[in-house]
Formats: C-alpha cells, structure tokens, sequence
C-alpha cells in the first residue's frame, strides 16, 4: 500500500500556493492523500510566522500530534514554511519527534529528505539561504479544478520594519513573463476559469529585470489568453501601484474589478517609522483613481493597529481613511512584536490594554463601512461563479455560494432545472446584504456551464489513483505563440 499524507496551512496564499505544490511532490513520490491528519502516514506543517502567535500554534498543534505518533512510530511529523526558515534546528530541540524540518527556498527537498529521516532513522534538518529552484517548476496537486494560483514573484525588497518576510523569503525574484504565462494558458488548457496572479509584492513585478511596466503588461497579455474568464492579484504595494496599471484593469476585460491594496496605517508619522513610502495622501489618491476607472471596484485592504509609537491622534488618522476609502472589507490586526526586526525595538511599544480599545474601535467602525458597502448591492444582477465548499451553511439553507466578479461571497438559490456545478456561472438578484457576504433569496438564473464546471465534474468521475500532480509553468516552455509579443514584457 502507498504511504498517504496530509498537509496543514496556516498563513497567507503565498503559503496555500505552496501547500499545493508540496501535496504535489508527495504525489509525484508516490503518496497519497490521506483521509483523515491524524491517520496519514506523513503530516507536514507549512507554517506562517508573520504574527506573534504562529509559534504557539504550531508547536500546540505539534504537542497534539505527539500521541498519533507515540502510537505509530513509522508515522513521520515535517514542519516547513516561514517558521522553520525563522526557528531552524529549535523546531527539532522543543518537538524532538518532528522528523523533517525544511525551508522557504528548498521545498522541493521534501521527499528526499523523508526518506533520509526513514532510512538514518533521525532528523533532518535543511534550511537554505537562497532559493534553490523556483516552485513553479514543481509538480503542483491543486485544490480547485477551476480555479488557479499563479506566482509572479517570491520574496520582497521592501524594509517594512514590522515585517519579518523578507528575512524568510529572500530578496524579490521575478519570473520571465513567458513563463508565468506558460503556466496561465496550461491551467486553462485544464479547465481553469479564473487564476490568481501572486507575489509578496505583485505589482513590483518587473524590477528584477528591468521593466517597471512589466505588471500592468503581465495583465493585459492575460487578457489575451483564450478561455480565461477572470484574472486577480494580490497583494500589490501602494508604492508601486502606477496609473498604468488601473488603465490595464480597468482595459481588459478578465481581470476583476477587484482589489487588495495594504493600508497599514492612516497616520503619515506611523507610515514613516513603518517605513511604508506612501503616506495618506497618495494612498486616497490610488483609491480615488481606482474608482474613477472602475466605479465597481471592491477594494480591501490590511490594517495594523497599536504599532510602536502610534498615538491617539495617529490612530484617528486611520480611521479617517477608513471612513473615505470606503473599504468592502479590511483584515485588522494587533501589532506584535517579531524577533529580528526594526519595529521590535522601538522605543514607544503602546499598551495591550490600549491597542485593544484602538482595534475594537476600528474594527465597528469597519464592520459598519462593509455593511453600508454591501448594501449598495442590494437590487443589483451579479455574475458569481459558482464554488465549492465556500458556504458553511448551505447544506441547511439549500443554497449555493460562489464569489462575484468583484470578490465578494454571494449566497444564493439554485436556478430552476438543472443544476450548477462548481466553476460554472449564474446571475443571481441580491435581495440581501452583510458585511462579509451577500444573499439572493430568488432562483438564480442564466447558468451557463463553464469549461471549469467540466473540470470540476471530471475530477469527481476521476478515480483517486488518476488525479495525479502535474507540474506546470516549466521556463523551457517560453512565450504561449497564441500571446502577441508587443504585450509580453522582458
């Protein structure tokens, strides 16, 4: 019988992106999936360590699967990610049961070094310094048959002092545009409908060889790729976001009045000592010119709350721009410390108790923006794309969910007759808004069954063995002959 495994995500969809290509390599090995965590033969951890917290939730989560793996001693615990290019050789001294601790820049190490720990019947630990490979070369299992992640870039050359990434990450390294969209029209040849275009930093997409228009390129010749119905990307940086890139959002039809653009904070002297290089000004400039181009635009967007130094006037400050951004929605979150950076020791570290009554404030005042937003879209005809398991409630109330062209979560009826299925398309009335969702309490219809909805229903006809990885965005693959040169960059 083939060893199964299970892989845990935690963090952002850099490391979601990562996860699929690590159950890729898994499967490629010969594993395969199991059905339950605590059953597989192989668990491994792809961690985060962006937020204080990370480290007491991996190693909680480790101290869980101890039992499992008293029980079983041929099971094996690997614990990848941020926090172990960050913790390195501690990961092993506090979880002395872990059997594989790899890094940010060698995740194609996983099963060669499973099997080293099988075979020398003792750790292995190997955390490189720069990128050994870069990982859209590797096999990739991906979750949604319809839906796609896409990495331009990883790393990031920004000095955020807040930031821990760059350290974890490395410096930005871009790929060819060829390949990147290699990758697009291979997805697509898939059944793929909509793809999401990654980058720690998107839209600085370009500077590692030289075109600073390279990104708002990479969007248009997306937009000339046969069968690609939607394009996102996140998360771009408010320095880097140029007018030319809303001109090719707002000129090509795929990709989404949708968009994710960081904050931080409001307040011009918290931005300084963030060492953001924007301040309040350019970043309402953005807004406003985002939506003088694409009125329908959702814009979300991070907040931090109680960085080093913030006072209550520079607090006041950020929800000021909450309150003229007008944001659909905004991930908030307490300043922590993080060993190895700048902000860790300033001087000015602001009170628990303090930044508490600052993040319950912004957070009502958030909650009551989304709600008044999504209120706009009552009486309102959306396309939504149709998901799967995005509802946590739909098996009760019998709806469907899926996301509408400008991000948001739609709830709605199923359309008389015949049924939509995962990555095909409905119209769909809303007749109800809440700050993070949507409701059409009427049938849905216009269904249109997509190339997606296909791929979704030839996996499920797929017996287990024949849903196997594939690898894709190969850089020996080049420039897609069916792309115009004059819209690829580099």
């Amino acid at each position: 019988m083939s060893r199964t495994y299970a892989v845990r995500t935690y963090g952002c969809q850099m490391n979601v992106h990562d996860s699929e290509r690590l159950s890729g390599l898994l499967e490629a090995a010969g594993y395969e999936r199991a059905e339950r965590d605590d059953a597989a033969d192989v668990v491994v951890f792809n961690t985060c360590a962006v937020r204080e917290n990370a480290d007491n939730k991996l190693y909680g989560n480790l101290s869980h699967l101890a039992p499992a793996k008293a029980a079983n001693p041929g099971m094996q615990i690997a614990v990848g990610g941020c926090l172990a290019q960050k913790d390195r050789g501690e990961i092993v001294r506090r979880a002395p049961y872990v059997d594989v601790v790899f890094g940010t820049h060698n995740i194609g190490s996983l099963p060669v070094l499973l099997e080293r720990a099988r075979h020398n019947a003792e750790a292995q630990v190997e955390i490189l310094d720069a990128l050994e490979t870069f990982p859209s070369t590797l096999p990739t299992r991906r979750d949604s048959p319809y839906a796609g992640w896409v990495s331009v870039s990883v790393g990031c050359n920004n000095t955020c002092t807040f930031c821990i990434v760059p350290a974890l990450r490395g410096k930005e390294k871009d790929r060819r545009p060829g390949d990147v969209l290699a990758e697009v029209q291979a997805l697509v040849a898939e059944g793929v409908v909509e793809v999401t275009l990654l980058g720690q930093n998107v839209n600085a997409y370009g500077s590692d060889f030289g075109d600073r228009a390279a990104f708002a390129k990479l969007l248009r010749a997306c937009g000339a790729v046969e069968g690609l119905e939607r394009v996102r990307f996140t998360s771009p940086h408010p320095r880097d976001f140029t007018d030319d890139v809303v001109e090719a959002m707002a000129e090509t039809p795929n990709v989404m009045p949708s968009l994710h653009m960081p904050l931080q904070s409001g307040a011009d002297d918290v931005l300084r000592r963030m060492r953001r290089s924007y301040r309040q000004e350019r970043f309402l400039q953005i807004v406003d010119r985002v939506r003088e181009s694409l009125p329908d635009a959702a814009i979300t967007t991070d907040i931090i709350v109680g960085f080093p130094g913030e006072t209550e006037a520079d607090f006041e400050q950020t929800l000021h721009v909450v309150r003229e951004a007008r944001f659909a929605s905004a991930f908030t979150f307490q300043y922590s410390k993080r060993p190895g950076t700048p902000a860790a020791e300033m001087d000015g570290q602001v009170p628990k108790q303090v930044v508490q009554e600052r993040y319950e404030r912004l957070v009502a005042l958030q909650e009551q923006v989304s709600w008044d937003e999504a209120k706009k879209q009552v009486g309102r005809t959306v396309e939504v794309l149709v998901a799967e398991g995005e509802g946590r409630k739909d098996s009760a109330t019998r709806r469907l969910t899926g996301r509408a062209r400008d991000n948001r979560l739609v709830h709605v009826v199923p359309p008389v007759g015949e049924a939509p299925r995962p990555g095909d398309v409905v119209q769909a009335t809303i007749t109800y808004a809440a700050p993070h969702h949507l409701v059409s309490d009427e049938p849905a219809h216009g269904l249109r069954r997509t190339r997606g909805g296909d791929a979704w229903a030839a996996a499920q006809a797929a017996p287990p063995a024949q849903r196997r990885a594939v690898p894709l965005g190969l850089p020996s693959v080049g420039v897609p002959a069916a792309v115009a040169p004059a819209a690829v960059c580099g």
